[in-house]
């Protein structure tokens, strides 16, 4: 039996896997149709949680080397339960940066042990394995909240 904790991490990862195969779409947040690791997310938590609690504002495939702040980690922080990254779980929302003194701009959804899903510029979403790489790149890591909204 199940507790409260891993029912909740069981249904954030059922229904990020059911995005699995839905092609990558900039700015995009529609099963099957295109999504991109922003849009995963936000699809998630409408199936988990209910309804957006915010819009995100536009944003070019740039934008976080541009403004240079920590503008995705200060949403989930607005929305999700921050954890240390090095103790992220099945469920949780990992958010990557591409080298040390830029923000992240990277999201995906831990699915257990050393592996995530997310949507990556070029690929469909995808399950894959969290190598050394990914690892590497790994700067914050977010739990949904209790319950729906």
């Amino acid at each position: 039996m199940m507790g409260p904790e891993q029912e909740r991490a069981a249904a954030i990862i059922a229904a990020a896997r059911g995005w699995i195969g839905t092609p990558y779409r900039h700015q995009a947040s529609l099963k099957g149709v295109g999504a991109d690791c922003l849009g995963l997310v936000r699809g998630v938590w409408r199936e988990v949680m209910g309804g957006e609690p915010e819009q995100p504002p536009a944003y070019a495939p740039g934008w976080a080397e541009e403004g240079g702040t920590e503008a995705m980690a200060e949403a989930a922080r607005r929305h999700l339960t921050e954890v240390p990254y090095t103790e992220y779980q099945a469920g949780d929302v990992l958010l990557f940066r591409w080298r040390a003194h830029l923000p992240a701009k990277h999201a995906g959804i831990s699915s257990g042990g050393a592996s995530m899903i997310h949507a990556q510029e070029g690929v469909a979403v995808t399950e894959i394995a969290l190598s050394q790489w990914w690892l590497r790149h790994l700067a914050f890591a977010f739990r949904f909240p209790h319950g729906r909204r």
